[in-house]
């Protein structure tokens, strides 16, 4: 990179039920959200509105009732920019690659401060209704979609896979949603913060065996924005900040899950996209203080963090049995609570998780800090991992 991109502000609303049903007599409106999650963003970065030159917006969900909506927001913002206004689509990787896209205005000198933000609701929609739609997006409408195969299944049938490989317990995999509660127990933008025991994850029903109800994400609505600019902007703001050291993508060429036989746990666009990554930054998996991982379920945080290296294959779920991926651990992951704890409202999942980066970095985590954190890594899916991209991150004082 000739230019460097850092993120020196950010605002989220914490993830839970905010959508309004159609009969409510009282709305809760989308874009008044976001502009205020704009001006509270703008000001903790420092800078001015006039100064916002890009905004990339993630694509909201269908059920969103303004549509056009980057552009309509544009208006209650009142905002004139010279560089790109536009909105981008990648199911679960939506939201980083709406991040990517800030990262490029300002590396392409379009804009010396760019928005990345978005919003998703879909929480006050019937479970029949989403399951549809996100059926329709996530599988082919000819195999998957008519034979009932969500994504929640292809990640149960990982676990099997994975338990069957590498003699992994239950009770391994269930450390994993354990540990992410703690986390985000000490994270106000957590949906789900009351600690649980090993025991009650274990004993909770099946959704798809092997995995339980806390072992896969739960609906919510979230919303987010991060300020970007070029490093000078941020250097002379006087303010530590978090600097994108290194960036890699990987798509491996299938939808979702392959038609071709394959290794379904390899996760090799993670491995390869991570590769690029690490080069870019001119780092490696043993150099990472913390990760925020794109892993909807428990199964897909074990094979990730195995993918990326920072883990040994087919050791990540002992690993987190034994804490190693606990605050406090050899290599905490998912310290903002993760997806099935903090929560996982898909088109702004990664938002939240650069969010946790940016905090983290900058120091201001607070009690789930992590000591001395220089280099943090964020990844976004497009499923089962057959697409990553990853970003590193930097700590600048």
């Amino acid at each position: 990179m000739s230019r460097n991109v850092a993120i020196i502000g950010t605002s989220a609303i914490p993830i839970g039920r905010h959508q309004s049903a159609d009969d409510a007599e009282l709305q809760i409106l989308e874009h008044e959200i976001m502009t205020r999650l704009v001006a509270e963003a703008v000001r903790d970065a420092g800078v001015h509105k006039e100064d916002i030159e890009a905004l990339v917006f993630t694509l909201p969900r269908p059920y969103t009732r303004q549509k056009y909506f980057h552009t309509f927001l544009m208006g209650q913002l009142r905002l004139a920019c010279r560089g790109s206004v536009m909105e981008v689509m990648g199911n679960g990787m939506t939201a980083a690659l709406a991040f990517d896209k800030a990262c490029d205005e300002i590396l392409l000198g379009r804009a010396n401060v760019a928005l990345a933000l978005g919003i998703n609701m879909e929480s006050a929609v019937s479970a029949s209704e989403h399951m549809m739609s996100s059926m329709r997006t996530t599988g082919d409408v000819d195999f998957h979609t008519s034979a009932g195969f969500t994504p929640i299944a292809w990640y149960a049938m990982d676990a099997m896979r994975y338990m069957h490989e590498h003699g992994a317990t239950r009770e391994q995999l269930g450390s994993v949603a354990v540990k992410n509660r703690y986390h985000a127990s000490l994270n106000p933008l957590a949906q789900y913060r009351k600690p649980v025991s090993l025991e009650e994850v274990v004993g909770q029903r099946p959704i798809v065996e092997p995995l339980g109800l806390y072992d896969v994400p739960p609906r919510g609505d979230g919303a987010a924005c991060i300020v970007l600019a070029s490093e000078d902007v941020a250097r002379s703001l006087g303010k530590p900040y978090a600097v994108v050291r290194g960036r890699g993508f990987c798509h491996d060429g299938t939808h979702q899950i392959s038609d071709m036989p394959n290794d379904m746990i390899a996760f090799d666009s993670a491995r390869d996209a991570a590769a690029t990554a690490y080069a870019q930054a001119g780092v490696g998996p043993a150099d990472i203080d913390l990760a925020e991982l794109y892993a909807p379920c428990t199964i897909v945080e074990v094979l990730v963090s195995e993918a990326l290296g920072l883990q040994p294959r087919g050791q990540g779920a002992r690993a987190a049995f034994e804490g190693e991926t606990r605050l406090g651990g050899r290599i905490p992951i998912s310290t903002s609570g993760g997806l099935t704890s903090r929560g996982h409202p898909a088109y702004v999942t990664s938002l939240y998780n650069y969010i946790e980066l940016a905090e983290q970095l900058r120091g201001r985590a607070g009690e789930r800090q992590v000591q001395g954190a220089r280099l943090g890594l964020a990844t976004g899916e497009l499923g089962n991992y057959n697409a990553a991209l990853i970003h590193i991150l930097e700590a600048m004082q």
